[in-house]
């Protein structure tokens, strides 16, 4: 789950303008001078009502999920860190705020980092060990990420389908690699319409690892946005989904940290 509302561009944050990106507009432009309260009202009902959404679907189900968090979104709504601390859920960091990290200069990358890694502690009681930038990363991202120390792992990665091992300035760094493909971000560019869109598409998927998983363990990464999925006509695919998956033997559902720590365990870096 994608917690980002809040942490996005905005004229109030000095951007001058308001990000649209993955809501109903998806990034057109409206013509609006100044705030677009139209804008800021579809990011602010996924953090009022499509993580509430979420949540309840997936603490009812029991099953567990990774927040890729944008530190200052959920600095900024201290109800929902509250609820991310008390549900187990593990917080991958999502960067300090929705911004390009390629466009950031070296100094800049490593202070927002260390922003996130402080805010994240103080929010939902301990630091971040996973790290994921919002949009593409910068060619320093990795080796800064591991300079800061405390990561067990990052996702900047869209190359494999399970974790590996890369070597960085002579030390390893585990990459549980993410996906773009599994994302209901494809309901902001028109690929999905319906839920039963979302539910086809990821049953696929999910049906190709399954019969690979006889020989083969893999891994399937499902993103989430709460202004997205979040709306009711979405999160009902999402929901036939999830028992689509608990509906079948021998299917790990667990948080990206648990996925890396297994990965350290069982595959260490072997030089």
């Amino acid at each position: 789950m994608n917690y980002e509302e809040g942490s996005e561009p905005s004229v109030q944050d000095g951007e001058g303008f308001t990000e649209t990106g993955l809501t109903e507009v998806n990034g057109i432009d409206t013509g609006v001078k100044g705030r677009d309260l139209a804008g800021e009202g579809m990011f602010a009902y996924g953090s009022r009502v499509g993580f509430w959404r979420l949540m309840r679907l997936f603490q009812e189900r029991g099953l567990p999920l990774t927040v890729f968090g944008c530190a200052l979104a959920i600095e900024r709504n201290p109800e929902a860190a509250a609820a991310i601390k008390a549900s187990g859920f593990d917080v991958c960091c999502h960067g300090w705020r929705w911004v390009k990290h390629y466009l950031l200069s070296e100094a800049e990358e490593r202070e927002h980092i260390a922003k996130a890694v402080a805010s994240l502690e103080r929010t939902v009681g301990e630091r971040p060990l996973g790290w994921y930038c919002r949009y593409g990363p910068s060619v320093n991202t990795r080796r800064l990420v591991m300079e800061e120390g405390g990561f067990l792992y990052d996702s900047d990665a869209y190359d494999d389908e399970l974790p590996y091992w890369k070597r960085v300035g002579g030390r390893p760094q585990l990459v549980v690699p993410y996906s773009l493909v599994n994302n209901d971000g494809k309901f902001g560019n028109g690929q999905f319409a319906t839920a039963a869109d979302y539910f086809e598409w990821h049953k696929d998927a999910f049906d190709m690892l399954y019969a690979e998983g006889r020989t083969q363990p893999k891994m399937m990464s499902v993103g989430l946005h709460m202004r997205l999925i979040g709306h009711p006509a979405r999160a009902a695919g999402l929901a036939r989904f999830l028992d689509y998956v608990m509906s079948h033997d021998g299917v790990w559902v667990t948080r990206r940290l648990d996925i890396a720590q297994h990965w350290v365990k069982t595959h260490p870096f072997a030089g």
